[in-house]
């Protein structure tokens, strides 16, 4: 999907991931080079959707299936002048069900706008009985030198270190240089990403309670086998997500979350 101005977007129909976004004549995400893309694999980098359960916290696969499984696609459509949108979709099938026994369905919005990219994901509860999830919209963020990257808009935010396992309050911005995994209570206001000249600004929904920062750093990236030894210098995850506590979607009803990337 590409705009006149020559930002474009890139999205595996596996995963519903997208694994690429150019805008200003940079790339603003980060896809390993030694990614599997093999259509079975969850692919390193771009932004996997981690749906519908984060990590290890349940009886899933790690992150959930549906980084795993075929999407089907709609045509791209524009949506608001020089705009364009892509819509994606999973529904509930025999290898979910195995997995889940719930009937679901789920939309990606990729919106591409001058300057700006906003991922939504619209569960929709298809079931006669509650369906409750965690998840993340995964964005790996492309960095010159994580070690002179900050994160600003945290300051003052309650945070658990995956870690240490410590509860903590953010007092300044957030600076890297080593392994680093957090769990944030999501800020009111966006957060900014200052990477040497360039700067990206990070919103997210009221509906997606929590934002994860996290980077392997050098030992962790060492044992990673999809991805090079120094990846973790030229990315940073800052997710929107849903962690600590799950989202309850009422039988019939449907949720909305997003993530709205923009370059300043």
């Amino acid at each position: 999907m590409s705009l006149p101005g020559g930002d474009t977007v890139l999205v595996a129909l596996h995963g519903a991931h997208v694994l690429s976004w150019v805008s200003g004549g940079r790339e603003r995400l980060y896809l390993s080079p030694e990614a599997l893309v093999d259509g079975h694999s969850a692919i390193r980098g771009g932004v996997p959707l981690c749906f519908p359960q984060f990590n290890q916290r349940g009886p899933l696969p790690k992150h959930g299936f549906a980084r795993n499984l075929p999407w089907t696609a709609e045509p791209v459509a524009e949506w608001v002048g020089s705009a364009a949108q892509l819509a994606l979709h999973l529904t509930d099938n025999d290898a979910t069900r195995a997995l889940w026994p719930q009937a679901f369905s789920a939309t990606l919005l990729v919106q591409l706008a001058p300057d700006s990219l906003q991922l939504t994901l619209v569960v929709r509860n298809t079931d006669a009985q509650p369906l409750t999830f965690t998840g993340a919209l995964h964005s790996y963020l492309a960095v010159q030198d994580i070690t002179t990257v900050w994160l600003s808009g945290l300051q003052g935010q309650p945070s658990w270190d995956a870690l240490t396992d410590q509860l903590g309050l953010q007092e300044d911005d957030v600076f890297f240089d080593g392994e680093f995994d957090r769990v944030y209570v999501a800020a009111s206001a966006p957060l900014t990403l200052h990477d040497g000249s360039h700067r990206l600004r990070i919103s997210q929904s009221d509906s997606l309670a929590d934002t994860v920062v996290w980077n392997p750093g050098a030992e962790l990236c060492a044992r990673l086998a999809d991805m090079p030894s120094d990846g973790y210098s030229q990315m940073l995850c800052v997710e929107a997500a849903q962690v600590l506590k799950p989202v309850s979607v009422a039988a019939g009803a449907t949720w909305q979350g997003w993530q709205r990337l923009t370059v300043l």
